[in-house]
C-alpha cells in the first residue's frame, strides 16, 4: 500500500493517542466531576453540531477529495493541449506569436512546465480549488444559519420538557458549527494532497486536550457552565486556526480564484455544481442519521440518558478509529483512480482497505468485550452507566460495519453513480427515524443502538450490491468469510469460557480471557495470512529495530 501504509500508521498512532486522552477525560473526569445530564449536555451541543456542518458544508468534504485530481491537471485541462504536448514531447520551445494564443489557464500550463520547481507555479497550479472549498462552505453557513433560528420554536417545544437544559444553549450551536467546519475543510484539503499526520494530531490530540481541559476548569467550578459552553468552542476555534497555519505553511495552496480556468472548463464547473447539489441533498440524510439516536433519547428520556448512551459510544466508537486514518489518505488515491478508470487500482484499493478495517476493527471490538465488565468496573460511578454494556456491543457492530463497507460506499460516490448514494442516504434516515421511534419507548437505550444496528446494516447492504451490480467491482472476497468467522468464533470461546470456566475475580477473569482468545486469534491472522499488509509492517518494523 505504500504512502497508504506509512501515513495510515502514522495517524492511527497519533489517534490512538488521542484515545488515550479521551480515556483519560472518561474515566477521571467526566463520570467522576461531571453528572450524567451535564455529560448529555456536552453530546448534544456537538452532536447538533456536528449535523449543522454536516449540511452547512455543502458536501465540500467530498467535493475536495473527488475534484482535487480534475483541478490539478493544467495540461489536460487546456482548451488546445496540441502545442503544449510538443513542448512535454520533443523540448520544443514556443514562439512569440504562438505565445500569443495561449489563454489564461495554457500560459499557466506552460509556465509549469517550463518551470516545474517555481513556488508561484506551484501556488496556482490547483486553479483556484482552495479557494472554492473556502467559499462554498461560507455560503451553506449562512444558509442554514437562518434556517437553524427559524426552527428554534418547534425544537424547543420538543426538547423543552424533558431537556431544557439544551434549549437554553441553543444558540451555542451555531459558532461550534463554525469552527467544526473550517477544521473539517482545512483538514481535508491537507488529505487531498497527502498530509494527514499533523491534522490528525490537530482532531484527535489537540482537540481532545484541549477538551480534556475545558471539563477540568468546570470540574473544579473554575468556571460556570456559561463558561463551560463557552469553553467547548473555543477547543474548536483552536483547532481550527492549527489547520489553517499547517495548511499555509506547506505553501501549497493559494486564495486567489481562477476565473478563466472555470470559463474554459465549464462541463467541470457544471459536474461540480450538480455533485454539490447531490451532496446536500444526501447529507440530510447522511449527517442526521448517525446523531438521530441522541436527539430522539434527548427528547424522550432526557440528557441523563443522553449523557450513559454518549459514554457507551465513546468505547464503542474506537472500533471504527482505524478506518478514519485509512481513508484519510487512501480516499484521494481511489478518487484518482476511479478518474483514470483505473479498475483493477480501484478493486484493489476496495477489497484490501475493507478487509483490513474489518480485521482491525473486529479485534478491537473483541478486547472491548471481553473486557467490558471491566471497564465498567474501573469507570467512576460505573453502576450508572453499566445499563448500558449491550449498548457498546450493539453500537460497537454498527460500528464495524460502517468502518469495513465506507470505503465501498466512497467508491460509489466518486463514480459517476453517485446518485445511488442519495436514494440509499434518505431510506436510511427513514429507516432510522421509524426505528427510534418504535424501539426506544420498548427498550430505552438498546432500542437506540439496536435500530442504529439495523438501519446501517440494511444500509451498507445496498451499497454494496449497487457497486457490485454497477462497477462490477465485488467488495467481500473469502479473506472477509476468513476474518468474519474467527471474530464469531473469539465471540463463542468468550461465551463458552464465562459458562464453563467462571472466575469471581474480575480482573484476573478480563485478564486471563483477553491474553488467551486474543492471543490465540492474532496466531491464527499471523500463520494464516489474513492480512499480508499487516504482517509485512510487523516484520518491516521488526527488520528496523
Amino acid at each position: 500500500m505504500g504512502i497508504i501504509a506509512k501515513q495510515s500508521i502514522q495517524g492511527t498512532i497519533v489517534t490512538y493517542l488521542g484515545v488515550a486522552v479521551g480515556f483519560v477525560t472518561t474515566f477521571f473526569v467526566l463520570t467522576r466531576f461531571l453528572s450524567a445530564e451535564e455529560i448529555g449536555l456536552a453530546r448534544v451541543l456537538v452532536d447538533a453540531a456536528t449535523l449543522f456542518i454536516g449540511l452547512a458544508q455543502l458536501g465540500t468534504s467530498s467535493s475536495i477529495i473527488r475534484f482535487y485530481p480534475h483541478f490539478k491537471q493544467p495540461v489536460e485541462s487546456c482548451s488546445d493541449g496540441s502545442k503544449l504536448l510538443r513542448i512535454v514531447q520533443d523540448g520544443s520551445k514556443l514562439s512569440s506569436e504562438e505565445k500569443t494564443t495561449l489563454n489564461n489557464s495554457e500560459r499557466e500550463a506552460l509556465n509549469n512546465i517550463e518551470q516545474p520547481l517555481n513556488y508561484s507555479t506551484q501556488r496556482t497550479s490547483e486553479h483556484g480549488f482552495f479557494f472554492w472549498t473556502i467559499l462554498i462552505p461560507l455560503v451553506g453557513f449562512a444558509l442554514f444559519t437562518a434556517i437553524y433560528c427559524a426552527c428554534y420554536t418547534p425544537l424547543s417545544q420538543w426538547f423543552g420538557e424533558k431537556s431544557p437544559l439544551f434549549v437554553e444553549y441553543y444558540y451555542m450551536v451555531l459558532p461550534m458549527a463554525f469552527f467544526m467546519l473550517y477544521q473539517t475543510v482545512f483538514e481535508t484539503n491537507a488529505n487531498v494532497r497527502m498530509h494527514i499526520v499533523v491534522p490528525r494530531a490537530v482532531r484527535e490530540l489537540i482537540t481532545r486536550i484541549g477538551l480534556l481541559v475545558a471539563y477540568l476548569l468546570y470540574a473544579y467550578r473554575i468556571v460556570d457552565i456559561d463558561g463551560f459552553v463557552v469553553a467547548l468552542c473555543a477547543v474548536y476555534a483552536v483547532a481550527m486556526l492549527c489547520n489553517i497555519v499547517y495548511l499555509f505553511s506547506l505553501g501549497e495552496v493559494s486564495l486567489r480564484p481562477d476565473w478563466q480556468f472555470l470559463r474554459d472548463n465549464r462541463p467541470l464547473v457544471k459536474q461540480y455544481a450538480l455533485y454539490t447539489g447531490f451532496l446536500l441533498v444526501s447529507a440530510v440524510s447522511s449527517v442526521l442519521a448517525p446523531t438521530l439516536s441522541s436527539f430522539f433519547i434527548t427528547a424522550e428520556m432526557g440528557l441523563t440518558y443522553t449523557g450513559i448512551f454518549a459514554i457507551a459510544t465513546y468505547i464503542a466508537v474506537m472500533v471504527s478509529i482505524p478506518y478514519r486514518s485509512v481513508t484519510a489518505i487512501a480516499a484521494p488515491q481511489l478518487a484518482t483512480a476511479i478518474k483514470n478508470n483505473n479498475h483493477s487500482e480501484i478493486r484493489h484499493l476496495m477489497q484490501q482497505v475493507s478487509s483490513n478495517l474489518l480485521l482491525i476493527g473486529g479485534m478491537i471490538l473483541c478486547a472491548i468485550w471481553l473486557n467490558i465488565d471491566l471497564i465498567f468496573h474501573i469507570l467512576p460511578n460505573g453502576a450508572t452507566y453499566a445499563e448500558a454494556r449491550h449498548v457498546v456491543l450493539l453500537l460497537g457492530i454498527s460500528q464495524l460495519i460502517i468502518a469495513s463497507c465506507s470505503f465501498t460506499l466512497n467508491t460509489l460516490n466518486y463514480s459517476r453513480f453517485y446518485a445511488f448514494s442519495l436514494l440509499f442516504s434518505f431510506l436510511l434516515t427513514v429507516a432510522s427515524i421509524l426505528l427510534n421511534n418504535a424501539l426506544i419507548p420498548l427498550f430505552g437505550m438498546n432500542g437506540a443502538a439496536l435500530s442504529n444496528l439495523i438501519s446501517y446494516a440494511l444500509y451498507f447492504v445496498l451499497i454494496v450490491l449497487v457497486v457490485r451490480a454497477t462497477m462490477h467491482t465485488p467488495t467481500f472476497t473469502t479473506q472477509h468469510i476468513k476474518i468474519a468467522s474467527l471474530l464469531v468464533v473469539i465471540f463463542l470461546m468468550n461465551y463458552l469460557w464465562q459458562s464453563f470456566m467462571p472466575i469471581n475475580n474480575i480482573w484476573i477473569s478480563s485478564i486471563l480471557r483477553t491474553a488467551v482468545l486474543m492471543g490465540g486469534a492474532c496466531g491464527v491472522v499471523w500463520f494464516a495470512d489474513l492480512s499480508p499488509e499487516i504482517k509485512q509492517q510487523v516484520r518491516s518494523f521488526i527488520t528496523k529495530h
